[in-house]
């Protein structure tokens, strides 16, 4: 639920804070004070798209703020990406658009990408405004409204109908490629072939290719390595062909330990610890040196062996991959495409028969789907027809028909179904198609032909009632969707709308005194110079948005009423408005039949000058 929104420099909103009714709020107000900047602010904390238009002229930014009491869907939103609700259980929400149409978000105290807040939108708050009516004529949003109504009983066949069909799609398009390509792929194959049976004759090791290096280098500078071995060694332990007057490392070294242990000073005795770490260490190094040297080869042939080698291995890295491993790499993928291009007999045989069991499972799926549409097609039918004998439309029917889309010659997607043969498209097999029966007589008609703009509203109306239980959404704004509506209708649907926010908030904008009259709360867009609005010192039009107490709701219904503020006349009918709203809504809590509203004043009162 959306507890308070405060808009800064939209439009012609300078600044003004909205607190919101858990129930009804109505935002009602001249045309042209800016409502439309409240429903703009709406959209921007739902992720809509950002403006640099809608940025009041003279103002760095346009920032809109809104307060939601969180619930677990929006919560689990803001956990995702690290935001923190307030201790009172709250979540801030800002949306800021900058004079140059950059805009930034923030959730929780935490920026984030604008996509948050778009489904931080699709948790908590659903817009509905004159544009929604022109979606309902599309089939596809009606395919959604009756499977939003359905919930589980559509939602869940149809996931499993949605993933089975995934899997006939891929099926399906791999053995045609099979059949089609089968030359195309024989000689992919065989060149496969070729490539891993020329890999598995030279047989490479991982690795192997930078140990022959290592040992190429080695064989190919045998006698400089043994010379430079040869030497160190003799110059660590001595050796019998060199001078025998040379000092030696370990003898120099044992002769100083002898010098020092002899000195009978214990300063210089602590040292001979140390030498004789270091007599050690060397002594390890000269046993090294002899075994490098007894190991150090210098045979030609095994060099030619070697560079044999390297040059087995360098055909491959040529062909495969730069190095061993990756030609290892290369192989192993090449198996498993192998694995995949068989088009022998049996294994498009095989290719086949999955692709017929596939077709079988998801044409149960989508039969589960088609039934549980029809079924709630029949209840969203009913509540909707009852709904629009309440909105003046006495005689007027809803059909809501799920009919099979037949998969033509060409289709891709044939699915048999029965004994039908339809498309399998994302959402099942079926059309869906709202139909109205406007007057008695009349035949039902596709809603883009047999409805006109006021009935088109209270189609949509009665549909959102019907929905109500259903709608998981707790917010709920309605912009203008009373247009082209009147007289009883208007009462009507300004009823409706109270039943509504018995289990929503609902949030409507409005210039029928007879919806504005069944509010929780009235918040009223003024620039006529009533409240702090009006014109700037630079002639420039500036709006406040405020809530009004009971007093001067009857001065705006009024108002909203051809302009009777200024007449008892207007404000009497703005008062027996007040009073049926009152009723009704007393009524439909206690399930009782509302009492009469009292009768209008035969004779208007004199008009105030």
């Amino acid at each position: 639920m959306l507890a308070e929104m405060r808009i800064q420099g939209l439009g012609v909103i300078d600044d003004a804070t909205l607190e919101l009714d858990p129930g009804l709020t109505v935002l009602t107000g001249e045309t042209g004070a800016g409502k439309t900047m409240v429903v703009t602010g709406l959209s921007l904390l739902g992720g809509g798209r950002a403006e640099a238009s809608r940025v009041a002229e003279g103002a760095r930014r346009a920032v809109v703020e809104g307060r939601f009491q969180a619930d677990a869907a929006a919560l689990a939103v803001a956990d995702e990406v690290g935001a923190d609700a307030d201790e009172d259980g709250t979540l801030i929400a800002v949306r800021t658009v900058s004079a140059d149409g950059r805009s930034r978000a923030h959730l929780g105290g935490r920026s984030v990408p604008v996509g948050v807040l778009s489904r931080l939108a699709e948790a908590t708050l659903a817009v509905h405004g004159q544009n929604d009516q022109l979606r309902l004529l599309r089939p596809a949003e009606q395919r959604a409204l009756l499977d939003r109504f359905a919930g589980d009983a559509v939602a869940v066949p149809l996931q499993r109908y949605r993933a089975v069909r995934a899997e006939w799609q891929r099926v399906a398009t791999e053995l045609v490629q099979r059949r089609d390509g089968a030359r195309r792929l024989a000689q992919e194959a065989d060149m496969l072939r070729h490539g891993l049976t020329e890999i598995a004759t030279v047989d490479p090791q991982p690795g192997e290719d930078v140990e022959l290096v290592d040992l190429a280098r080695r064989l190919a500078a045998a006698d400089d390595l043994r010379e430079a071995a040869t030497a160190a060694q003799a110059a660590l332990v001595g050796a019998d062909d060199l001078d025998p007057d040379a000092p030696a490392a370990l003898a120099l070294i044992g002769d100083a330990r002898h010098r020092l242990s002899g000195s009978g000073d214990p300063e210089l005795a602590g040292l001979d610890a140390r030498l004789g770490e270091a007599l050690a260490l060397l002594g390890d190094v000269g046993t090294e040196l002899t075994g490098y040297l007894d190991r150090l080869d210098a045979d030609p042939d095994r060099l030619a062996q070697v560079l044999a080698r390297q040059a087995e291995l360098k055909a491959l890295t040529r062909k495969y991959a730069a190095d061993i491993d990756g030609v290892r790499e290369w192989a192993d993928a090449a198996r498993a495409r192998l694995d995949g291009l068989d088009t022998s007999d049996e294994a498009l045989a095989a290719l086949a028969a999955r692709r017929d069991a596939l077709a079988g499972e998801l044409a149960e799926h989508a039969a589960a789907v088609t039934a549980a549409r029809t079924e709630a097609a029949a209840r969203l039918a009913e509540g909707a027809t009852a709904e629009l004998a309440g909105l003046a439309m006495p005689d007027a029917r809803l059909h809501v028909s799920v009919v099979p889309r037949e998969a033509g010659p060409d289709s891709t997607d044939a699915l048999r179904v029965g004994r039908a043969s339809l498309v399998a498209g994302t959402d099942g097999v079926d059309e869906v198609e709202l139909r109205l029966v406007a007057h008695a007589g009349a035949g039902p008609q596709p809603l883009h032909k047999g409805a006109s703009g006021g009935e088109l509203s209270r189609v949509m109306l009665a549909l959102e009632v019907a929905l109500a239980g259903a709608d998981p959404v707790p917010t709920m704004v309605f912009d203008e969707v009373d247009a082209g509506v009147g007289g009883r209708a208007a009462v009507e649907i300004g009823r409706r709308l109270a039943r509504l926010a018995a289990r929503h908030q609902v949030i409507v904008v409005t210039h029928l005194p007879q919806v504005a009259a069944y509010a929780d709360r009235h918040l009223v867009v003024d620039k006529s110079g009533r409240g702090r609005g009006g014109a700037d010192g630079n002639g420039r039009v500036r709006s406040i948005v405020r809530t009004l107490p009971e007093s001067e709701r009857i001065v705006e219904l009024a108002r909203m009423l051809a302009g009777l503020d200024d007449t008892d006349t207007g404000r009497a009918h703005a008062e027996e408005l007040l009073h049926a709203a009152r009723t009704h809504r007393e009524a439909d809590r206690a399930g009782a039949v509302p009492a009469r509203s009292p009768r209008r004043r035969k004779q208007a009162a004199p008009q105030r000058t």
